[in-house]
């Protein structure tokens, strides 16, 4: 097996590091600082849109879309080590390269899904970084693990589609630059098919009917960088049926198209923030000294770092082998390791994360070091995209039912 990166994505590597350390990590206090003057909490610091222009300049621009008429035409397995880059700095690197969630899978579904007037109206403005979006499915009277139960109701009348239902947790929606929502509901709630009921139709922001109630707090943190995750309840919201994506009844399809790219793009960014979390400890167990000798002596801490890197080194591996296999057998030929990566990378980034924090002290719960928020994005994943016991329920099946 040939483990090298192809020179292609080696010159981008190298491009991305400089771009990282000359522009990202000096603007993340910047960002900070600048965000205690804006008028609104949800708008971005100046410093994001020059990250953006730069970004822009250099090539590091769409980077995630393996359609080179939309995108950058990487590979998945070409995509992997840059998004890991990005992820050591996930409030700012992924939107300064316009490779920041919901967007990424929106501009994935409208890509492959969407008609050419849907394309012109919100995907072209979303690849220029324009505008943001947000995705719209999950809800709070129901368990979402299981998105066939969802609620929200799409009825035809005529030539239009209203849409009625309360959403929660709908990432970006807080940010004024979202313009427009992915909704996902039933159009055929009786269907005799529990995945053919779902359908999925754009909804702009400003449609009557539409109402962006509150922001919602992770772990006390509304997520500014990223739009903030947002209730939103749509009230008899009339929309035209050419807003339908795809075609009714494809709604459950659709989202599983969207997830396998995001689940594998979350574990990418998520081995980056361990990367991250590993330099700050190591700097951490140099510089401070406890019972008369450094940190970094004591057994304990370094069996934490040894203990991390190798966690790394496994993880990264397993999502290496998944992206290849994405683009060598597709989507649903890679299913059991994405679903693996899935289970795998969130839960032992979050430990890797509670050591670093550890090992920082008061510190490291603190907004004078990323690791709190971090370990905040981190243990979220553990629940996004079908929390781990969805995923070891289906694996399981799998494995299972090769000796039935």
């Amino acid at each position: 097996m040939d483990f090298a990166f192809d020179a292609r994505t080696e010159e981008l590597r190298a491009r991305l590091l400089a771009f990282m350390d000359e522009h990202v990590y000096p603007a993340e206090q910047v960002a900070h600082e600048q965000r205690q003057r804006l008028s609104s909490p949800w708008e971005n610091p100046p410093v994001v849109e020059e990250l953006k222009a730069e970004a822009r300049r250099q090539g590091l621009w769409n980077l995630f879309l393996p359609d080179a008429g939309y995108g950058a035409g990487l590979t998945n397995l070409q995509y992997a080590p840059l998004a890991e880059i990005t992820g050591r700095s996930p409030q700012l690197a992924p939107t300064a390269t316009n490779c920041a969630a919901p967007d990424t899978g929106n501009m994935e579904v409208l890509a492959q899904f969407g008609d050419e007037r849907q394309k012109k109206q919100w995907l072209e403005p979303l690849l220029a970084g324009e505008i943001r979006s947000a995705f719209a499915m999950t809800e709070p009277d129901v368990a979402s693990s299981d998105a066939t139960n969802i609620t929200t109701h799409i009825r035809r009348e005529g030539d239009e589609y209203v849409v009625s239902g309360r959403k929660w947790y709908i990432s970006g929606a807080m940010h004024p630059d979202c313009k427009i929502f992915i909704v996902m509901g039933k159009t055929d709630p009786g269907g005799p098919d529990i995945r053919r009921q779902q359908s999925m139709v754009l909804v702009p922001r400003d449609t009557p009917g539409v109402s962006v109630k509150r922001a919602m707090q992770v772990f006390g943190y509304e997520d500014h960088y990223h739009g903030g995750h947002a209730e939103v309840v749509f009230d008899e919201a009339r929309v035209p049926v050419s807003n339908l994506i795809g075609e009714e009844g494809g709604g459950f399809a659709i989202a599983q198209a969207r997830l396998g790219p995001g689940r594998i793009h979350h574990c990418m960014r998520l081995i980056g923030m361990a990367e991250r979390a590993i330099e700050l400890m190591c700097r951490r167990a140099v510089s401070r000294e406890a019972f008369g000798k450094a940190l970094a002596q004591q057994g304990v801490v370094q069996n934490w770092i040894a203990d991390a890197r190798v966690a790394v080194e496994q993880l990264r591996l397993l999502v290496l082998k998944t992206a290849w296999m994405m683009d060598t057998v597709g989507n649903r030929g890679a299913h059991t390791e994405i679903q693996a990566i899935k289970i795998a990378t969130p839960r032992t980034v979050v430990g890797i994360l509670d050591r670093a924090i550890q090992l920082h002290g008061a510190g490291g719960v603190s907004q004078d070091f990323p690791l709190a928020e971090l370990y905040a994005g981190a243990r979220t994943l553990m629940l996004a995209d079908g929390p781990d016991e969805v995923h070891q329920r289906s694996l399981a099946r799998r494995e299972i039912k090769k000796y039935l």
